[in-house]
């Protein structure tokens, strides 16, 4: 089974792309590449608990199991070594990653409160595109009763847009609600 997302890009959105930009190759098209899931548990240094949990959580938000971050450096003033956990990721590709910005799009940020739409700004001049997340209970999965503590997280959509226009096109393609400021 396809993702809706999957078929949307490749019956239409591709197709307008090339149109819109003039692509020669349909390999010049901007596809969306990969989207990494992080959440940061600065707590980690002193319960390894809370690691632990934010990694369930964050594999329940994906479906797709979450592996824990290390320090790579000690910092002493944060009492931190090397190789300690101190947060946790996920990288999701192929259809997973259709199905999790399906569900981000349409169920969960329409579900964060004082919603207003998301920055155009948030790019990195690669054409990839970063946003955070205050709150992680906005997503359904998550269920409430259960949280020790309300998590924020980032999101990364990692695309093969050149410049941050045709990222910006092809994200507005998807119906991701970009303020017009």
């Amino acid at each position: 089974m396809s993702s809706r997302l999957k078929e949307l890009y490749n019956k239409k959105i591709a197709a307008e792309l090339q149109k819109e930009f003039g692509y020669k190759n349909k390999m010049e098209i901007p596809r969306i590449t990969k989207i990494v899931l992080n959440m940061g548990v600065g707590q980690g240094v002193n319960d390894k608990k809370k690691v632990t949990n934010a990694c369930d959580d964050l594999t329940l938000i994906a479906g797709q199991k979450a592996v824990i971050t290390e320090a790579k450096k000690s910092i002493a003033i944060f009492k931190l070594r090397e190789g300690m956990p101190i947060g946790t990721k996920v990288t999701l590709r192929k259809d997973k990653m259709y199905d999790f910005l399906d569900r981000f799009l349409t169920i969960s940020l329409p579900r964060v409160r004082d919603f207003r739409g998301i920055s155009p700004k948030s790019f990195d001049s690669r054409g990839n595109y970063s946003l955070g997340i205050k709150e992680h209970i906005i997503f359904p999965e998550i269920d409430f009763d259960k949280v020790d503590q309300i998590r924020g997280m980032n999101v990364v959509i990692c695309t093969t847009a050149k410049t941050d226009e045709e990222a910006l096109a092809l994200l507005k393609k998807f119906n991701m609600p970009f303020t017009d400021k």
